[in-house]
């Protein structure tokens, strides 16, 4: 087994280091605050051609796999940016997956070259306020209308719906109770989103705030029948192809995370001077942060092995699946641990662990919290009953 990190892999972590010193905790802090989102950070990163490094490279991508694309999100998180940054980016870099597996060529031929440069923001749209992670109970429908699909119903938790011209957008197009199974008679378009038939509203939430994650209410929304992604009723499969590479993408975001709370909290135990000694000469503050680093460590382990696997095809739901409760589980962790270095100042927006801390706790919830991970571990790894 090969632990040694390749030219390339080395190269990508030191350009998209290099590139992230230009936007230092500080600007990062004021998105924010301001909520505003991080416009020059996102286009100096799309100049660069690091948005399409999971795209075809008949498409303007780079065609890369998912271990490099976890190194960008990883670093990128890493550098204070954290989530706000991370957000900014993630359904840029993989989110079009499921078109570039299933979507016509005309369809890609004309959406692709422009997530690759940067010019096109998208959205995921699958979540409903009744229908969480029981995605096979979602409401919002689409019927046919000639050469049209017209949407009606409501999304939440859709991020970046501010900022993007397209939403992949989940609906019934098979009223449940007339499909052989509940995973049957959903359909994934790729819809407009900024039209009068569709409202959106920001969801003021506690952390995150420079990427908004709205409510988007749908009236009718036409959507033609070839900005469909593939056959009519296949939707929900086409979603799960790229759930493993989103688990090992958010655990990647995480471990950036729990790296910058890290060098923040161990920065601040060798400075701060108490009782004429620092503060990271006692075990009471030492021993809980060298505990973080081993977890994060162990975390960062399982994560190339996920990636590792699926860049070579083979199965890694287990692993995709430990990689994001492990990632998102050491990085609250190392986040808090970094709050409780500082002390009060933990608590001060000024010395940004307050932003991790809270950055880190979205970790353990989205995209699929913990306990739902547990769900498919106990079931699928240690052939337990299933308890839901």
């Amino acid at each position: 087994m090969d632990f040694e990190a390749t030219d390339e892999h080395r190269l990508i972590r030191d350009a998209i280091r290099k590139l992230c010193t230009d936007f230092p905790d500080d600007y990062w802090s004021k998105c924010d605050t301001e909520h505003r989102f991080p416009w020059e950070f996102y286009d100096a990163l799309a100049a660069a051609g690091w948005i399409g490094i999971a795209i075809p490279e008949e498409y303007g991508g780079s065609g890369r796999g998912i271990t490099e694309a976890s190194i960008i999100l990883e670093e990128v998180s890493a550098s204070g940016a954290a989530m706000n940054g991370a957000s900014g980016i993630h359904m840029s870099i993989f989110g079009m997956h499921p078109v570039v597996k299933h979507g016509s060529d005309e369809m890609k031929q004309r959406f692709l070259p422009r997530i690759a440069n940067g010019d096109l923001h998208v959205a995921f749209g699958v979540t409903e306020p009744d229908a969480g992670t029981d995605t096979t109970s979602i409401s919002t429908v689409a019927r046919r209308d000639g050469d049209h699909y017209l949407v009606r119903g409501r999304k939440v938790w859709t991020t970046k719906a501010l900022e993007s011209e397209r939403v992949l957008l989940l609906v019934r197009t098979t009223p449940a109770d007339r499909v052989a199974r509940r995973t049957e008679g959903m359909t994934l378009l790729f819809a407009e989103l900024q039209r009068p038939e569709v409202r959106i509203s920001p969801i003021d939430k506690a952390g995150r705030n420079a990427v908004a994650t709205c409510e988007v209410v749908y009236d009718d929304l036409p959507v033609h029948v070839t900005d469909r992604v593939g056959e009519e009723g296949r939707g929900f499969r086409y979603l799960l192809d790229g759930l493993n590479a989103e688990r090992i993408l958010v655990a990647a975001e995480a471990l950036g995370i729990g790296r910058a709370a890290m060098r923040r909290a161990t920065d601040y135990a060798r400075e701060r001077v108490v009782f004429k000694r620092p503060i990271g000469m006692n075990q009471g503050v030492a021993f809980p942060l060298g505990e973080a680093q081993m977890r994060l460590d162990a975390a960062e382990l399982m994560i190339r092995k996920a990636s590792w696997l699926i860049d070579q095809g083979l199965p890694c739901g287990a692993e995709a699946n430990m990689a994001k409760w492990l990632a998102a589980d050491a990085a609250f962790d190392a986040a808090d641990q970094a709050v409780q270095t500082h002390g009060g100042f933990g608590y001060a927006r000024e010395f940004h662990v307050e932003r991790y801390w809270r950055e880190a706790r979205i970790m353990r919830l989205a995209p699929i919290s913990q306990e739902m991970i547990l769900n498919y571990v106990t079931e699928h790894v240690l052939a337990l009953p299933r308890s839901y």
